[in-house]
């Protein structure tokens, strides 16, 4: 079960990820608030975290 909820909140992630990297072409609002490279560096940070939250999935590597 807790495999399940990393492969999920993994791909949640990355769509969010990929969302705040190609932000401009998707028009947001995020580009009069912030700064676009902060943003996208921002939206890196989430790929890899979800790209880890889905390995951990798979390894199921729990308290060991």
């Amino acid at each position: 079960m807790r495999s399940m909820l990393d492969y999920t909140m993994g791909i949640v992630i990355i769509i969010l990820g990929f969302i705040l990297i190609f932000h401009q072409q998707l028009k947001m609002a995020i580009n009069e608030r912030y700064s676009p490279t902060i943003v996208r560096v921002l939206g890196v940070i989430f790929v890899l975290y979800g790209a880890w939250r889905i390995y951990r999935g798979y390894k199921k590597n729990y308290f060991q």
